[in-house]
């Protein structure tokens, strides 16, 4: 029978899943020779054998590959037949010149592992590190590539007969697992006290269950990091945990044992239970149920909750000790505004005087991981925050993009890295506003370098001259490029979705560094990715001490009164209730920046709109975190009965010099009236909600006769409100235009990286 041969190398999440032993099973039932092999730039194959076997391997290896893989290519070119091939062999890896190859993210526990660590007759039964190739860590504990043992933080644990055995057999599914142990060779855990002296412990998981049953907190090392566990059911233990993280009010997740008690918690939806389910494993944002044994205090002033299930075994077992509390609340290991800890010594320094006990182990974390958030709106899945399970899987870009740096934002942090065409955006870095979380960015800048093998042409940055990631961006010797925040926000949602623009993009979020002396924040533009042109924007707000408003609510309702009915209506008598409760003295101090003009730029901030709603309505005068004034009025928002949904405030748009404005000031005076008359809370709130979704939509139509335009990006951090997005999204499709927003990119800071990158380096 006529024999062929071909090479075939194939490109994306191949390595670490299982790809080459699937490769060598297939090959073996289509009775092919040849070899495989890892290198930096995939998996390369070499076949021999009839066509039509070969024909078969090629179609089941595009269709039918490893589950967590993800294959961007497949090139396939004939060799010439070698008769002395007698074979399938699975080689060593390969390194090649250039580096092309993707690194999987860390995976959270299989089916097949779950039931063998809860299988007493199985050698690694109870095995807090039990992994194989379809699950466990990548991405965190790998420090160069290809990932081969070697090149991970497993090097220091030296395999023993039985491990080594699975470990090279293409037959077995833990072959090439490079993380790989059992109790006899791997890593091990250890039981601390609050100063971090060892405790003698014959089981480090009960003693854990027990402590947290007593309402202890426990610093608990995992897959990317430290976790802060407590009892979530314990209002007096998650406020000490409150307390002495520096976090009153911040919702706190939570982590419970499988689909069945979630379910007593919170409601949840098909889709979610799929997300929470996923090999992926994200925090979940779910609405909550009223009256569970849940803690009252893990989620102030707003309905939802974030929830996560077990995804490491450590994670299992502890959830199944009889001793432990039935839902746990797993935050990250850090005082509020520093990256989450990783290393043993690092949390025993760092988290002194936090956590009452110590689990670690000696398994070292390469990379800190936070964990991903997401939530289901307008029934697709929208990422929050981007990190363990997601990270550093790429974006592949459809238009051609130069290899680049996005450094990102300030807030939310994440940069961007742009090799041959494809996007990789970096783990959730967080608030860049400290030395630690500097130092984080840069460390984590170049590992993803080192990993990727990749150089860059250009870098790109914010306007913001105070952002670190701009002071920084500033510093490489590369050509630096600045890319308006607000056009970096529309860009994101354009990368992921393929488009080149021209578009109508609707930007709502907090702040943002503008061309024109004032705050951005609430802007229509038309845009592509060269530039944008501000075709309508929200009428503009006092910002009275500019940064330091968005921490203070109230401030902004005394800035709206002011611009919604002059200087009468900051007079004592006239304010309403809810900023009578602030100091008297404070008042007046606001009162004449504001009239005055002191310290008080303008912004069109959508952000600070919330935040002066929020404030008129008494629901967040000072804020603890930030978001929170727009989370408690979304929340009052869905609230509200369906009967009470209505158009209740209609939007009012005027015209100036050619760029249309919505303008606020109607709006306030209705609201201070609906308070007067004491109209309830959520009715307002919602009725607000239809005001800004009333307007957009009116703003875009406009804009579509103006322009010609039917496309419509929706990008920025307010659009993680579920009624905003759902709301702008159906009015829009229901009069003809197509709506593209942020599903694997956050639409908050998080995907700035992405759009400036996007922006600014077209090939």
């Amino acid at each position: 029978m006529h024999q062929q041969a071909i090479q075939i190398s194939v490109q994306g999440i191949v390595q670490g899943v299982g790809f080459r032993p699937f490769v060598y099973r297939l090959a073996g039932k289509m009775q092919l020779k040849g070899s495989v092999a890892n290198s930096s730039n995939g998996v390369f194959i070499e076949l021999q054998g009839t066509k039509k076997a070969i024909a078969t391997f090629c179609s089941r290896l595009e269709n039918e590959p490893p589950p967590v893989s993800r294959i961007t290519s497949i090139t396939i070119k004939e060799i010439s037949v070698q008769k002395q091939r007698s074979e399938f062999i699975i080689l060593p890896s390969l390194q090649a010149e250039q580096a092309n190859t993707q690194i999987s993210p860390d995976i959270g526990l299989c089916s097949d592992c779950i039931r063998e660590l809860f299988d007493r007759r199985d050698r690694r039964h109870r095995y807090p590190f039990i992994n194989c190739t379809n699950c466990g860590p990548r991405f965190s504990i790998i420090k160069t590539i290809p990932y081969d043992r070697p090149n991970t933080s497993m090097d220091v644990f030296t395999l023993c007969p039985q491990c080594e055995r699975e470990y090279h057999d293409p037959l077995n599914r833990r072959f090439h697992a490079q993380p790989n142990a059992c109790p006899t060779c791997g890593p091990s855990l250890s039981w601390h006290d609050e100063d971090g002296e060892s405790i003698t412990a014959n089981d480090c998981i009960a003693a854990c269950a027990e402590a947290l049953a007593r309402g202890k907190i426990v610093a608990i090392k995992g897959l990317g990091g430290f976790h802060l566990a407590v009892d979530a059911t314990s209002i007096s233990a998650v406020a000490t945990l409150r307390e002495r993280k520096h976090r009153r009010e911040k919702p706190l997740a939570i982590m419970v044992r499988d689909l069945e008690q979630a379910r007593e918690y919170c409601l949840i939806s098909e889709q979610e239970e799929e997300l929470l389910s996923s090999h992926r494993a994200p925090i979940v944002l779910v609405e909550k149920r009223n009256n569970t044994i849940l803690a009252e205090n893990l989620a102030p002033g707003i309905g939802i909750l974030g929830l996560m299930l077990p995804y490491t075994p450590l994670h299992h077992l502890l959830l199944a000790d009889h001793n432990c509390p039935h839902a746990l609340v797993m935050t990250s290991g850090n005082l509020s505004g520093e990256p989450i800890c990783t290393g043993n010594d690092e949390a025993l320094a760092r988290l002194h005087g936090l956590a009452d006990h110590f689990l670690l182990h000696n398994r070292e974390i390469v990379t800190r991981v936070d964990d991903s958030v997401v939530r289901v709106m307008a029934k697709k899945a929208r990422m929050l925050r981007r990190a363990r399970g997601y990270t550093p899987e790429p974006l592949l870009l459809a238009h051609q993009t130069k290899n680049v740096l996005g450094c990102g934002a300030e807030m939310k942090n994440s940069f961007c890295i742009v090799r041959n065409n494809e996007a990789f955006i970096s783990q959730h870095i967080g608030e860049l506003t400290s030395p630690l979380a500097l130092d984080f960015y840069t460390e984590s800048i170049t590992h993803f370098q080192n990993i990727l093998e990749t150089d860059f042409q250009a870098v790109t940055c914010d306007l913001h001259p105070d952002y670190l990631s701009t002071r920084f961006c500033e510093k490489l010797p590369q050509p630096c490029k600045q890319v308006q925040h607000h056009h970096a926000h529309g860009a994101a949602v354009m990368a992921e979705h393929g488009l080149d623009g021209p578009v109508l993009a609707v930007i709502f979020d907090g702040t943002g560094y503008s061309d024109d002396g004032t705050v951005y924040g609430g802007e229509w533009y038309l845009a592509d990715r060269r530039g944008y042109t501000r075709l309508a924007h929200l009428s503009l707000l006092p910002l009275p001490g500019g940064d330091v408003a968005a921490g203070e609510p109230w401030r902004m309702a005394m800035a709206m009164l002011y611009m919604a009915a002059g200087t009468n209506a900051l007079e004592l008598q006239r304010l309403p209730e809810a900023l009578l409760q602030i100091d008297t003295g404070k008042r007046a101090v606001i009162t004449q920046m504001i009239t005055q003009k002191i310290n008080c730029p303008l912004t069109s901030s959508c952000g600070r709109l919330f935040d002066a709603v929020a404030g008129l309505l008494g629901l967040c005068l000072i804020a603890d975190y930030e978001g929170q004034a727009a989370m408690q009025l979304e929340h009052q928002a869905a609230m509200a009965g369906v009967a009470q949904r209505t158009n209740r405030y209609n939007p009012a748009l005027k015209d100036k010099e050619g760029v249309l404005i919505l303008d606020s000031r109607p709006l306030i005076r209705q609201i201070v009236e609906d308070l007067q008359q004491n109209v309830a809370i959520p009715v307002i709130a919602y009725g607000f909600h239809q005001w800004l979704q009333d307007g957009s939509i009116e703003i875009l139509r406009q804009l579509r006769q103006q322009t010609g335009l039917d496309t419509v990006v929706l990008a920025g951090g307010s659009f993680q409100n579920k009624i905003l997005l759902e709301g702008i999204t159906t009015g829009c499709i229901d009069i003809g235009f197509s709506v593209f927003s942020g599903e694997q990119v956050p639409a908050g800071d998080g995907g700035i990286a992405l759009g400036q990158a996007y922006a600014a380096m077209q090939g």
